[in-house]
């Protein structure tokens, strides 16, 4: 009997790809584990109108891991058109794989190591060593949108929210909303993973990357608790940087910094582009 059980789940395009080429890898350095397929991606959103079928949720409960490749994801309109006639118009809403996962299983720490090895043709500069933590499961990404808009949804706005009188003209049709929601015990857990991570493998510095200047309500509270976090990690030092800025100084000099935590989008954002620079 293997030592693990890996639930294998290529998905689509270039997943199945990187999933084969991952398998030459484990292989060869004698991995022992049962790997077991596992139904998701664009195919099976066409044909069952979800894109992560129950049956792969309950394998995913049973396994010590799994290994995913990619998957394809589209607009609303393009994706009901793509499912198989009798599906349509039965109002079936397409929800990433990925996101549901992460929300499944509660998947909220995302690390992405970023290091350039020597030899490396592709480089951007040599000896770059840092690291993003992301979180995985709130902000942008947590799949509470609308369009078109309810017309309780705009009423309650305009009773609650003074820059939202800006859009009260609009008919629901003509505009969309998609909530950005960021919870304490999220913040909290992604940033304390960050100072955790730091001190136990010898980083000098956190950086908190946000947006609070301008989203003050969720990003804001983001930046407080990092604050609040910190002093429980005397010896590590803490800047933090708007998102836009921060790309622009990660390629200016990326030896500037050590451990990055951004919440989900942000996050998303740093870690590609941390990825092209090795």
């Amino acid at each position: 009997m293997s030592k693990y059980k890996i639930a294998w789940l290529p998905g689509d395009g270039v997943g199945i790809e990187v999933l084969e080429a991952a398998k030459i890898v484990l292989d060869k350095i004698n991995f022992d584990a049962e790997y077991i397929h596992g139904d998701i991606g664009w195919e099976f959103w066409c044909k069952e109108g979800d894109a992560l079928p129950e049956r792969t949720v309950e394998l995913l409960r049973t396994v010590d891991a799994a290994m995913f490749g990619a998957i394809t994801s589209k607009p609303k309109k393009d994706a009901e058109a793509e499912l198989v006639p009798e599906l349509q118009g039965k109002g079936l809403i397409y929800r990433s794989p990925i996101v549901r996962m992460r929300q499944t299983f509660d998947l909220y720490n995302c690390l992405r190591p970023c290091k350039a090895y020597e030899g490396n043709a592709l480089n951007y500069k040599e000896n770059i060593d840092l690291v993003v933590f992301r979180e995985n499961t709130e902000d942008l990404y947590a799949g509470v949108e609308f369009t078109p808009v309810p017309d309780e949804l705009a009423e309650l706005l305009t009773k609650i929210s003074k820059p939202f009188s800006a859009f009260k003209h609009l008919n629901g049709d003509e505009y969309a909303i998609t909530c950005k929601i960021n919870t304490r015990k999220g913040s909290e857990r992604i940033i304390r993973k960050a100072f955790e991570f730091a001190r136990e493998k010898g980083r000098k510095k956190v950086t908190i990357v946000h947006k609070a200047n301008v989203v003050r309500a969720t990003d804001g509270m983001f930046l407080e608790i990092a604050k609040e976090v910190h002093k429980d990690f005397p010896e590590i030092a803490m800047d933090d940087a708007n998102i836009d800025a921060m790309t622009m100084w990660l390629l200016k000099n990326p030896y500037n910094y050590d451990v990055l935590v951004a919440p989900n989008l942000f996050g998303d954002i740093i870690s590609d582009l941390c990825a092209q620079m090795v």
